[in-house]
């Protein structure tokens, strides 16, 4: 056996072109099953194993995907992470994961592209108009994932993003609310300037002014555990409390139950209502019952990889996907009268 076969001499032992061999280690290549067992058949009896680098080099692909991520407390992001992962890899692409901070990715960028990668997802976290500049003159796409681009700033270097429908997912949690009867509805902000903050405030808003009424309190929790914590204090401070709380994802949801049964004394849902956002594993906890907004993290997926495969094969616009949302209800919100 041989440990430093080449292409070449599998492709004579299988009597097949050394194209043929190349298509039968791509994920997703065309060719017949028959070339394909004819191949790994040779390539195992000589020992040869493709040569990533050195492929690289040829077709000037890297076939490295870069993932950015600034917030992986979130429950969320982990579900991402696997499901991006999976479904790159069994296209024959690698993840190089990097984590940056939670609004100022940068420096980040700077470093993944020295790695020659052929595309970047960006989850929970921006850059500069510069470095989106960077990024389009060295032909890397981005995909901004749970972000859009900041049009303002970025209006001649916008990149692609991927989104749920935040406003649509804002508007019915308050519709769901004001059909209960909530007259005091409060709502735990994330970052306040983060696009996916701003869109479920503003669906939210609007369908309580459209319904005649206003946000009743309104606290900070930047998407942490221990703020939504002193942010749901905030909120019941003094004689009239809220009804219910919207809050903008369901981590911090899950800390302002916490807070609002075990410090608070308050009964869910009998005193107060509580909405999350995102529907992640531990909001059907039984301990939680959340009743929240669903962000398929496969359909979001899903749509990332198809603008990345966009992007990279031909020049064209960048533009935004945005996947439907909708509202599963459990426990946590008050039964129709």
């Amino acid at each position: 056996m041989k440990s430093s076969a080449t292409a070449q001499e599998v492709a004579r032992l299988a009597k097949v072109s050394q194209s043929a061999v190349s298509r039968s280690f791509t994920p997703g290549a065309s060719v017949s099953e028959d070339t394909r067992a004819k191949v790994m058949a040779a390539a195992k009896v000589l020992g040869y194993r493709p040569n990533a680098m050195a492929r690289s080099l040829i077709t000037r692909r890297s076939r490295i995907i870069a993932l950015v991520m600034s917030y992986l407390e979130n429950q969320f992001y982990p579900l991402v992470i696997e499901k991006l992962s999976q479904k790159l890899q069994k296209q024959g692409y690698h993840v190089l994961m990097f984590i940056s901070d939670l609004d100022e990715a940068d420096d980040v960028i700077a470093e993944i592209l020295q790695y020659q990668v052929d595309g970047i997802v960006m989850a929970s976290t921006t850059l500069s108009p510069a470095l989106a500049k960077n990024c389009q003159d060295a032909g890397v796409p981005i995909v901004l994932f749970n972000r859009v681009p900041d049009m303002s700033a970025q209006a001649r270097y916008s990149t692609s993003s991927v989104t749920s429908d935040n406003y649509r997912g804002g508007r019915m949690v308050a519709e769901l609310l004001l059909s209960r009867g909530h007259q005091r509805m409060a709502f735990l902000a994330g970052l306040e300037n983060s696009s996916t903050n701003l869109e479920r405030e503003r669906g939210f808003n609007e369908a309580l002014q459209e319904a005649g009424t206003n946000v009743f309190r309104k606290a900070i929790g930047y998407y942490s555990f221990e703020r939504a914590k002193q942010a749901t204090r905030e909120l019941f401070v003094g004689a009239e409390q809220p009804d219910a709380i919207f809050v903008a994802n369901d981590h911090m949801a899950i800390a302002s139950m916490d807070v609002l049964r075990c410090e608070l004394g308050l009964r869910i849902p009998d005193d107060v209502s509580v909405v999350g956002f995102d529907d992640v594993p531990q909001a059907a906890w039984g301990a939680y019952q959340l009743t929240t907004v669903v962000q398929s993290v496969e359909n979001m997926v899903v749509a990332t990889i198809e603008l990345l495969h966009e992007q990279m094969q031909r020049d064209v616009q960048p533009r935004n996907i945005v996947v439907p949302s909708q509202l599963v209800e459990r426990a946590s919100v008050r039964p129709a009268p």
